[in-house]
């Protein structure tokens, strides 16, 4: 089976450092459209309330799902369920509990407070979880958690901007997983630049790997991308 590509269309990014990053549904739609027609096989996204915040409140979230499960029909779609989103890890679950349509799965950062039992009310809604991975004692403490083996697969994230040490985190982190014999299917990107680096080397070692304005906004050779389909071609060009 070819490795996963997944593009992460928006995160936090804002039109000040991309012209085209979408945040409405429609915008969403259109650029999700475009990925996947590049290549994309499952799309990940952070919804915006009305005031151009990112939100976790159900109407922004399921207006999002609407729009792009329109325009992409049968395409997995991920929401996020960052700390950086709603930091009361209280609030976070009160909110995702709330939602009133679902995705198909939802990033998970094993790094944060509360993370457990936000993964276990999802798992039993019959939401698939992509386990975040910042850091190699993320990357250990999950090995060991009661949900290891019943996540969809790994997200293996490594934040540092250089590409040199981004690839490095990237392997101590697959070490970290291997080490406690955790054999769940990894999807690996990094941030910037450097996100072109770590996706070389998962490819090397036959794992997926995630591009889109979320992770960066240049292509391989540094130079600006003209939006998220531009940056998974350039991925399907490194797969090929």
């Amino acid at each position: 089976m070819p490795p996963l590509l997944q593009a992460a269309l928006n995160g936090s990014r804002t039109p000040a450092e991309h012209p085209t990053v979408p945040r409405t549904p429609d915008r969403l739609a259109a650029e999700a459209r475009a990925a996947v027609d590049a290549g994309a096989q499952v799309l990940h996204l952070h919804p915006y309330d009305a005031e151009g915040a990112e939100t976790l409140t159900a109407e922004p979230c399921a207006a999002a799902l609407r729009a792009v499960r329109a325009a992409c029909p049968s395409v997995p779609l991920s929401l996020s369920t960052s700390a950086g989103i709603e930091t009361d890890p209280r609030r976070r679950l009160d909110l995702v509990a709330s939602w009133n349509e679902l995705p198909d799965l939802v990033t998970a950062n094993q790094g944060e407070s509360g993370i457990l039992e936000l993964c276990e009310h999802l798992i039993a809604r019959g939401v698939g979880i992509e386990a975040g991975l910042l850091g190699v004692a993320d990357a250990e403490a999950f090995a060991r958690s009661v949900i290891a083996d019943r996540c969809v697969r790994a997200l293996v994230e490594p934040l540092d901007p250089r590409p040199g040490e981004a690839v490095a985190d990237a392997a101590a982190m697959e070490d970290a997983l291997l080490g406690a014999d955790a054999s769940l299917e990894q999807v690996h990107h990094g941030d910037g630049v450097a996100s072109w680096a770590v996706n070389a080397r998962a490819l090397g070692r036959g794992h997926g790997i995630r591009t889109g304005l979320e992770d960066t906004t240049v292509l391989p050779d540094g130079r600006p991308a003209a939006g998220n389909a531009a940056l998974v071609r350039a991925a399907v060009e490194m797969m090929s």
